[in-house]
């Protein structure tokens, strides 16, 4: 399919295989009535996909409208979308068509679809599915034929898992996904962005058009254009007016980009990256790993000693003195070693511990429960069932089985 007559007639700038591929699903969605969703990031471009949707439609003859989902109160998007009726809230001095009454036999496109209350999502679906919508005010249902376009920069599924979308709505509406792809996935159009912009505001202006070094327009490539193709209008702009030299060096450029823009990168550790306070972090790790080590020793041993009926031993002494040895994290650093603290009284006495090995086995832990009980109970087995939370019956049963005396 031959997208390059649409990429003009709409003004799109780039050749990106990703940008060609939103234009063409567009372009072929356009005769259905399908609806659409277009998802993509702030200042990406999203507004001119709905636009390609409904010139390829039957309905381009039609009305065209552009709803801001985010720029309408709450407390009035019921009445912008559905219309109200005379009186039905205050100021409602009269009745009022909705934009779904104003655009019947064409399309609607909401924009930032994603900040649409939820209440207000409960009547888009009904619209969606039935065709049918209500004023605010009346009980009356009207009929409307409207082709829904919707976009959000909002990541749709995780406003689902925090309820903040409806999860029906989501799959009515994204029928046809489409992508439009962010700034720096297609860093090969930046330069192809920057000589349009600089050539509109020359025009505007009746300056001469900006230039850029390759420094700067390595620069530029580099940079991850947090918003995107809006952001980059926005700097070319400010070139344009306030810099007396029309060849824009990289230093220049420097101070139009902010030299710590925001990323969605996760952040890395590196070696040497923890310094002295990751130092101190790593000794108190490796400090608390040997305290729960000697804690889940005596937590065995206590356990095995309730088993074999024997009395509780005293907890396992901890590991006190000797050294840890903590590789350097880079060729800088000097490796280090953590004292472990002497115990009282010991001075540099070793103090050696030893790990019980318990018995897994259900039967013979049952065998020592019973035994136990019944000693307890001195041989009294109505109160030793009791105890063991079992029937006397049981209890005789078990005697038998396990040959206690």
């Amino acid at each position: 399919m031959n997208i390059q007559p649409i990429k003009q007639r709409f003004g799109i700038i780039g050749t990106s295989p990703l940008l060609d591929r939103a234009v063409e699903i567009a372009a072929q969605v356009g005769p259905t009535d399908l609806s659409a969703l277009i998802t993509g990031e702030s200042g990406s471009g999203k507004e001119v996909i709905p636009k390609i949707i409904h010139a390829n439609s039957a309905r381009k003859h039609q009305s065209y409208f552009a709803v801001n989902c985010g720029a309408i109160p709450e407390g009035t998007i019921d009445s912008e979308l559905f219309g109200h009726e005379k009186g039905a809230f205050t100021g409602a001095h009269d009745s009022r068509k909705g934009y779904f009454e104003t655009a019947d036999g064409g399309t609607l496109f909401l924009d930032e679809v994603g900040e649409l209350p939820l209440t207000t999502q409960v009547r888009l679906l009904r619209v969606l599915e039935t065709g049918e919508f209500i004023r605010v005010g009346s009980s009356k249902a009207q009929k409307t034929n409207v082709r829904v376009v919707a976009a959000t920069n909002v990541n749709m599924l995780e406003a689902i898992a925090k309820h903040t979308f409806r999860e029906d709505l989501y799959y009515r509406l994204n029928t046809v996904p489409i992508t439009v792809p962010p700034l720096r996935e297609r860093r090969k159009d930046i330069h192809l962005l920057f000589r349009k912009f600089a050539q509109d505001t020359a025009e505007k202006y009746r300056t001469q058009p900006l230039i850029l070094t390759d420094e700067a327009l390595a620069l530029m490539e580099g940079y991850r254009w947090p918003g995107n193709v809006r952001q980059l209008r926005n700097i070319v702009e400010q070139m344009s007016v306030i810099e007396q030299v029309r060849t824009i060096s990289g230093e220049t450029l420097k101070s139009y980009i902010p030299a710590d823009g925001p990323t969605n990168l996760p952040a890395l550790a590196g070696p040497g990256s923890m310094g002295m306070d990751g130092a101190h972090e790593r000794e108190l790790i490796y400090k608390f790993l040997f305290d729960l080590k000697n804690d889940l020793n005596a937590l065995k041993a206590q356990v095995l000693s309730l088993t074999q009926g024997q009395a509780l031993p005293s907890a396992p002494s901890p590991v006190y003195g000797g050294e840890i040895y903590l590789p350097p994290q880079t060729n800088e650093d000097a490796p280090m070693r953590i004292q472990l603290p002497q115990r009282a009284g010991a001075g540099t006495q070793d103090v050696h511990h030893q790990e019980v090995e318990e018995s897994l086995s259900i039967t013979d832990k049952e065998k020592e429960l019973i035994r136990k009980a019944i000693a307890k109970h001195r041989g009294r087995r109505k109160y030793a069932a009791e105890e063991l939370g079992i029937s006397e019956r049981t209890l005789y049963r078990k005697i038998k089985e396990y040959e206690i005396k």
